[in-house]
């Protein structure tokens, strides 16, 4: 029943109840089948009554209804006062529902019945006016149950009956029979003088009790009690007769009666007085007439209850007592709706009203004027029940009139849906339909549509809230304010409702409060006599009647704190307090994850692209919302949801929460989990520290456990020198952008070896966050770990922690995250994915799309939740990621081999070196582990390789300067291995040596040992498909290296044998290069070698020069070179000449590196140029080497000459040329004969004025025949007599390897130093370009 329906006063109310031992599903069935019988028509009303009773009995042609409705329980005792006042707040009816069988027949059925009504209603008690037991057969005891027998008071229903459901509404209309004759008595005795001055007498009065009533009354046995504390009175002075009722011109119903209420309800009424001495006089007659119009209203007769109501307010029109006058109002309201009803019952559309003024206008200013009237009363003088009673009626008429807005605008304006819905508001859904969509377009739409404005009815609805609600019992206040809440949730008001729901929440605290106190004061009444008892242990209340008593755990009834949980819960969302932040797991959830039911990769997506911590805006006032979460906890019974309430408010509003706030929650929700645990409660709650996992990072494993991959092709490959130390440099593009967007580096881990992961955790709070237990979530390999317990994180602070685990069995490991679980909580797993480049993209477009909108839209109302902005951000438009989230990986590859370093040859791991010194460095390596070991190999770094390196990447070099750098990477190398089969296997425990060459570089400063090692054939595992990679470990020892730079080599030149002054060469030379200069047979065809040594050191050195050249002896000049001193070494070098072949390739490159066009563009000729210069060098290198030894020690080594560089003039003086010129001079004989003149340190002896020949001889030494001529230069020309011409003398062609002979007569014609040169060209070349050239000197003397 809906108390507050506004067609109550017309409803008969009819309590049903259960009898006897019947199942509660078969109560309910039955109940239901009563329960559909809202209305029975006039006309199935049996009469047959003839005296005072059928007063109220209808017409046999009748074609009105009588309402009924189904209450769940009586109304309180102290509400009797309004017995008359407001006669359907009673329950006028009782069914008792019984299950009759063999074990339970009829008469035990009445007798419990009787007992019940007794329970109830105390004897001689006024209501109820008429009762019956319906007995229901069980159809399993069908024929035994006994119900041939005829019992008053009971009516038997078999369970063969066909058409249960008429059998049911002909005993409800018999049931109303009796009440509506019920009701003649009352009025019977209402209508006699005394009754009369009884009804006077009160603000609300009571029957008269039997013994003050007239003796033909009181025989009557009606069994009233007595209520009122008048004093009896004499029955002499009572008459017997009825009272007449006069009625005048002016008391008849009509709408004039509507407007005289209208002008006088802005006087005020004087006070009633409580008239005890006037029992016996002349009182008016309005109450009466206003009793017997609530009596026609309940026995369906609006025509007469409209009657009586106008003769009431002709007699109210006073001012005298403005109560009743309202509630006569409230009686016409209800009789014009119910008119309504009658007349437009049926329709399917609405009653439309041609008037400017809408139809239900005059029901509104008649509630209007009633609770402007009950607002007006007077208050009692005294103390009583008589104000609680009027706060109650004001009430009451409040929501009357809200019913009347509410149901017009519910259902879409004023007709037939409305009338059903004041009239029967249980009987149709379609209030439901319409209100469940709670959009402000539907609500607007609806208000439009009616013409009641939601304002309207939040406003008529809102007298009901205010100081006299303070006067109500705690019932009735909760039932004014759960209707006030109900009509501003239906509004879409959702603050007010919470508002509501806040006072709703403290009425039925303060219920509780009260029930505890009845209960510790009887349960103390019964510790007082009994000594000792038997009591429930399943509490945690104790209480003890004294010392030695026994202490008492009362039982806790938990039902009902759901709800009060659910009516906390929608008031704090509301208010932006969402008390169910934390979760609740039982035992048999498991372990709950963060996505709470979604699967793991949702969850993963929803942290990465969640916007929690992103530019979230605060909603409400944190005071007002601290305050709700105390009242909260102060409410809530249940020990689980208070922790709940607690941990969900340090979830969500830590932000804003005090430090005492902070810690007095935590301490709240630990003792109500300490409490939980006792009680050996299965539930936990969730984690509730938001996440606490900052960072999840693996500790690189040490570098000599660290395992390397290695593809297969290395072991048949041979090592090459350029894989190692031109590994910085070996992808031949210089700029290559796959190589950036190449695959990360994996993790590699080892099978059985353990490994250390850091987790990063964080306190955001102001106490000691204490966890339970954190582990680690992997997925893949199996993974063993010890989780980390018993952890306390200091407040506002990162706390690193260290897991060690285990992989068992080899393949991919994949660390999820962390399963982390806070004191009698449940474990949580919180993932930490990896993000990508396009993860992080997209995140950061979120959030700037967030802080974009958070200042540019406007939210109104509710949608300014957090929660509800969220779903109508522009952001949650970008696109989700559709990729599933990177973890943290591990590869776990097969157990390793371990090597460690027994012992070195080096003193704390240094050597010192001179510049081109070899020394070995000698390192013991143990096998420490039980597989073997059957691959090894050897790589080196030094500090020079990474400048070289670096130099050869930014490819800012020349070819030359290039092929310089990486010939010293690869030839010149610190470190080496020479001996690398020596070592093939080491196995368990075994030791052996290994012996590294150190060769001094000049700067060198420190360099590395690393030793890589494996086992690599293992035929106890098969694995297929097979691997292409393996896996090596590394072991490496540093080596800090001292160079000493003494030698220096500069100034180097080359000279043609011809041009060489002996005499020159005696002063100069500092080593003994005069013995070698016998060899040179032929000057022509020998250039020597020459360059400066500088000994920066303070010690002497011995410098050796050697000469290793096809076609001559094997040769080597040797030279002390003193400290701070130079010394210039000679060495003579047979020319010779490389093929066009070798001299035309380009200079080469040690690395497959792609280069770049040179900045500086050469001619042809000058790149041929420069490629003949490369190679003579390289080929000069080869013949020529230097060597340098301690002049007083035994320390040596080699002494480079590669940073030496070869001119155009030492390439000619180097190389062969194509055409041999031979210079002779010749003299005749005084026999005529030919001779050559004396030849002696590289010049001819020769007299003046003496004639001789020059003989040219010109050989070609080509694989070609050439045309050449000849040039003949003297110097000084003008003393030189010569017979013919001297330039372009042809020679001819000459064939390969073919010498011709040209003679030229000349004299000297005085003496002194003379040159002869001699030019060979070819014809056919541009400008005949020279071949080659010649000279000789000539000393001219008289002595010749």
């Amino acid at each position: 029943m809906n108390s507050h329906a506004f067609a109550a006063l017309a409803h008969i109310p009819i309590l049903v109840f259960p009898v006897g031992p019947i199942p509660r599903a078969a109560f309910e069935k039955y109940a239901a089948e009563i329960r559909t019988f809202d209305s029975i028509r006039l006309g199935d009303i049996p009469a047959g009554m003839k005296d005072e009773r059928a007063r109220f009995m209808p017409n046999p042609l009748s074609s009105g209804y009588l309402y009924l409705s189904y209450p769940s329980h009586p109304p309180p005792p102290r509400h009797m006062s309004l017995s008359l006042f407001r006669p359907s707040h009673f329950t006028l009816g009782i069914i008792g529902v019984a299950a009759c069988s063999s074990s339970y027949p009829l008469a035990s059925a009445l007798e419990q019945f009787e007992n019940t009504v007794l329970d109830i209603f105390p004897e001689g008690s006024t209501f109820p006016l008429a009762k019956v037991c319906l007995a229901f057969e069980d159809e399993e005891s069908a024929g035994s149950t006994g119900l041939g027998d005829t019992l008053p008071g009971i009516v038997s229903i078999p369970s063969v009956m066909g058409n249960k459901k008429l059998y049911i509404g002909t005993l409800l209309a018999d049931l109303c029979s009796h009440i509506l004759a019920e009701l003649g008595r009352v009025y019977h005795v209402l209508e006699s003088p005394i009754g009369n001055e009884y009804l006077n007498s009160a603000l609300f009065p009571t029957l008269p009790s039997p013994s003050e009533m007239p003796l033909s009354l009181s025989s009557g046995n009606l069994g009233y009690p007595s209520y009122s504390s008048q004093p009896e009175l004499e029955s002499s002075g009572l008459a017997t007769s009825g009272i007449q009722i006069k009625r005048s011109s002016t008391a008849g119903p009509g709408n004039s009666h509507t407007a005289s209420l209208i002008r006088q309800t802005t006087l005020g009424p004087p006070a009633v007085r409580k008239r005890i001495s006037a029992v016996g006089a002349v009182s008016s007659h309005g109450r009466l007439y206003k009793v017997l119009g609530d009596f026609f209203l309940l026995a369906g007769r609006t025509e007469d209850a409209s009657l009586w109501y106008a003769e009431a307010i002709v007699l109210f029109k006073t001012g005298q007592d403005p109560v009743w006058h309202g509630s006569v109002l409230e009686g016409m309201a209800t009789v014009f709706v119910l008119d309504a009803w009658s007349a437009g019952q049926g329709l399917q559309s609405s009653v439309s009203n041609s008037g400017i003024k809408e139809p239900w206008a005059d029901i509104y200013e008649q509630l209007s004027q009633a609770i402007a009237l009950y607002h007006k009363a007077p208050a009692p003088s005294e103390p009583s029940q008589d104000h609680s009673l009027l706060a109650l009626t004001y009430c009451t008429a409040v929501m009357r009139q809200t019913s009347l807005l509410f149901c017009t605008w519910s259902t879409k304006g004023w007709g037939a849906l409305a009338f059903a819905s004041m009239l029967q508001p249980a009987s149709t859904s379609y209030t439901q339909k319409t209100t469940s969509d709670n959009s402000w377009t539907n609500l607007e739409r609806i208000s439009i549509v009616s013409g009641v404005s939601r304002s309207q009815i939040a406003n008529t609805v809102s007298q009901a809230h205010g100081p006299w609600l303070l006067h109500l019992g705690p019932h009735e206040r909760l039932n004014i304010l759960q209707s006030m809440a109900t009509i501003y949730s239906s509004l879409g008001y959702k603050r007010k409702e919470a508002f509501i729901l806040r006072e709703v929440i403290s009425c039925i605290m303060d219920l509780i409060v009260c029930g505890r106190e009845e209960n510790d004061l009887s349960r103390k009444s019964d510790l007082g006599r009994a000594n000792t008892g038997n009591h429930s242990e399943n509490s945690d209340e104790v209480s003890a009647a004294g010392k030695g008593a026994v202490g008492v755990r009362q039982n806790e009834i938990l039902e009902g704190n759901q709800s009060i949980l659910k009516l906390l819960v929608r008031a704090c969302k509301v208010l932006g307090v969402d008390l169910e932040a934390v979760g609740v797991v039982t035992a048999t959830d498991g372990n709950s994850s963060e996505a709470g039911g979604r699967d793991s990769n949702g969850s993963a997506m929803e942290d990465l692209e969640g916007l929690a911590d992103a530019a979230r805006e605060s909603f409400g006032w944190p005071e007002l919302q601290v305050g709700v979460i105390r009242e909260a906890i102060a409410t809530t019974l249940d020990p689980l949801a208070v922790a709940r309430i607690s941990l969900s408010a340090l979830r969500t509003m830590h932000s804003v929460l005090a430090s005492s706030d902070q810690c007095h929650l935590y301490q709240t929700a630990g003792r109500a989990l300490a409490a939980m645990r006792r009680r050996g409660d299965a539930p936990a709650v969730e984690y509730w520290a938001g996440n606490p996992i900052m960072s999840l990072a693996l500790l690189p494993l040490a570098l000599h456990r660290l395992p390397i991959e290695n593809p297969f092709s290395i072991l048949t490959a041979k090592s090459s020198a350029t894989n190692s130390l031109l590994s910085g440099i070996i992808d031949p593009f210089l700029y290559n952008p796959r190589k950036s967007s190449g695959p990360q580096s994996k993790n590699l881990i080892v099978q059985d070896e353990p490994i250390e992961l850091t987790i990063t955790l964080r306190n955001p709070y102001v106490f000691d966050l204490e966890i339970q237990s954190i582990s680690l979530s992997t997925t893949g390999v199996e993974f063993e770990s010890s989780p980390v317990s018993a952890l306390v994180i200091p407040p506002n602070t990162l706390y690193p922690i260290t897991i060690i685990g285990t992989a068992k069995t080899r393949g991919t490991l994949v660390f999820r995250g962390c399963i982390v679980q806070a004191p009698w909580g449940a474990p949580r797993e919180f993932l930490l994915p990896v993000p990508t480049d396009a993860d992080q993209n997209l995140f950061a477009r979120r959030q700037s799309a967030v802080r974009c909108e958070s200042g540019r839209t406007k939210y109104w109302g509710l949608d300014s939740l957090p929660w509800e902005k969220d779903r109508r951000r522009l952001s949650t438009l970008l696109p989700s990621l559709k990729n599933p989230p990177q973890f943290l990986q591990c590869v776990v590859v097969s157990e390793q081999p371990l090597l460690r370093i027994r012992w070195t040859s080096l003193t704390h791991g240094a050597v010192m070196l001179y510049n081109g010194e070899e020394s070995t460095i000698r390192l013991t390596l143990e096998n420490i582990s039980a597989l073997p070991i059957d691959f090894i190999r050897l790589s080196f770094e030094d500090s020079t390789i990474g400048p070289a390196q670096e130099a050869l990447s930014e490819g800012e070099l020349s070819v030359f300067e290039t092929y310089e750098t990486e010939y010293d990477l690869l030839h010149r190398k610190a470190f080496s291995w020479r001996n690398e089969k020596e070592i093939t296997n080491i196995l368990p425990n075994q030791k052996v040596v290994l012996s590294v060459t150190c060769v001094g570089k000049v700067g060198c400063a420190h360099g590395t040992v690393h030793i890589s090692y494996s086992q690599v054939n293992r035929d106890h595992e098969e694995q297929v498909p097979v691997p292409e990679v393996f896996y090596t470990r590394q072991l490496s020892y540093p080596v800090t290296v001292t160079v000493y730079h003494m030698l220096e080599c500069h100034d180097m030149r080359l000279m043609p044998m011809i041009d060489v002054d002996y005499d020159d060469i005696s002063r100069r030379a500092s080593n003994s290069v005069i013995h070698l200069l016998p060899e040179v047979d032929d000057p022509k065809e020998w250039c020597l070698f020459a360059i400066d040594v500088r000994n920066t050191y303070g010690l002497p050195f011995e410098v050796t020069f050697g000469r290793e050249q096809a076609g001559t002896e094997i040769a080597a000049v040797s030279s002390t070179v003193p400290p701070g001193s130079m010394s210039r070494i000679m060495l003579p070098v047979k020319k010779f000449r490389l093929s066009d072949d070798q001299i035309s390739q380009p200079i080469p490159t040690l690395s497959d590196r792609q280069f770049v066009v040179g900045k500086s563009k050469l001619s042809i000729e000058e790149e041929q140029a420069q490629r003949e210069l490369f190679w003579y060098r390289e080929e000069l290198l080869k013949i020529v080497s230097a060597r340098w030894k301690e002049t007083n020690g035994d320390r040596h080594g080699d002494l480079s000459l590669r940073q030496q560089r070869l001119t155009l003039p030492m390439l000619k003086a180097l190389r062969t040329d194509v055409v041999q010129i031979d210079l002779t001079l010749i003299v005749d004989n005084p026999d005529g004969s030919p001779q050559e003149l004396d030849y002696s340190r590289g010049k001819y002896i020769a007299s003046p004025n003496e004639m001789l020949y020059l003989r040219v001889e010109v050989a070609n030494s080509s694989l070609l025949p050439l045309a050449m001529t000849l040039d003949l230069i003297f110097d000084p020309a003008e003393q030189v007599l010569s017979e013919g011409v001297l330039s372009s003398i042809a020679i001819g062609k000459v064939k390969p390897d073919e010498t011709k002979a040209v003679e030229v007569p000349l004299c000297f014609l005085c003496t002194g130093r003379f040159e002869i040169g001699a030019e060979v060209r070819i014809m056919g070349t541009s400008k005949g370009s020279r071949a080659s050239a010649s000279r000789i000197c000539i000393s001219v003397r008289e002595d010749g």
